[in-house]
């Protein structure tokens, strides 16, 4: 998992072309930001003609983008609930939608009517996605706090000590690990200039006790490793983080935010 150069150039691309509560990336991060979706809900193409508008469509969709000036591979396309609307996922960006003519590329959720509540059909493929991406990463790599006696569940949390949200939901973490949450910290600076701290955190031999002087403004040793952090930090982008703390579950499922761990363990339960 590399945090290349290319994929910086793409994912800046993708968003100039086409646009972009917790703490937000910083200005200069959001220059730099892919385009952020979510993914719909069907599975792998079950007949030739629908496997032959999948080609069709790649073709037509690489081809536009590279008139465009932007390189971009695409891994997969799956077709949606929607008539004409299919899921697209790139290599190290985050996926989109896009119409069966391949003129349109479409960034957002896709909300289905009818029912006493809202649907997001989005919401299967790109926990999909993201449960592959998180499985990337190696619990060696990241900050953990065990779950205080059974472990019920596991959390990731995409992490920033320079944001006062990510401050709120650490204070709590004593309470979380003890309702049986094991807490993943992974790094997610909001902008280059938070890159230094987070790498010198993850750089250090205590990685807790650094993130717990760093939330509190003090000045760390530079880093002296190689860090994962812009890996980490290129992960995020590719399943459409876009602030911090996000938290998700080990099936890939978007959980929110900075919330309470009352709400927290409500909605791992769920």
């Amino acid at each position: 998992m590399r945090f290349t150069r290319s994929k910086i150039v793409i994912a800046t691309a993708l968003i100039s072309a086409f646009g972009l509560s917790a703490c937000s990336k910083s200005n200069d991060a959001e220059k730099q930001g892919p385009l952020t979706a979510s993914a719909p809900a069907t599975g792998e193409a079950s007949t030739l003609s629908e496997r032959n508008q999948q080609q069709r469509l790649q073709q037509v969709l690489e081809s536009g983008l590279k008139k465009a000036n932007i390189t971009a591979k695409i891994s997969e396309i799956k077709a949606t609930e929607v008539p004409n609307l299919y899921w697209v996922s790139f290599e190290g960006m985050s996926s989109v939608y896009a119409t069966a003519d391949g003129k349109y590329i479409i960034q957002g959720d896709v909300i289905r009517l009818g029912d006493k509540t809202l649907h997001n059909v989005s919401e299967s493929l790109q926990s999909e996605v993201t449960q592959k991406e998180l499985a990337k990463l190696e619990v060696e790599d990241l900050i953990v706090y065990k779950a205080k006696g059974k472990t019920k569940h596991v959390v990731y949390v995409f992490t920033d000590s320079s944001c006062p949200y990510c401050h709120k939901l650490h204070e709590h973490l004593d309470e979380i690990t003890g309702k049986g949450i094991e807490v993943r910290y992974i790094a997610w600076p909001r902008g280059e200039q938070f890159m230094p701290t987070m790498e010198s955190i993850w750089c250090s031999e205590n990685r807790q006790e650094a993130f717990n002087q760093a939330i509190t403004g003090a000045q760390l040793p530079p880093a002296a490793c190689k860090s994962p952090v812009r890996e980490m930090y290129q992960l995020g982008l590719n399943i459409g983080v876009n602030g911090t703390p996000a938290i998700y579950s080990t099936d890939g499922v978007y959980l929110g935010g900075y919330m309470e761990p009352s709400e927290l363990i409500s909605r791992l339960n769920k």
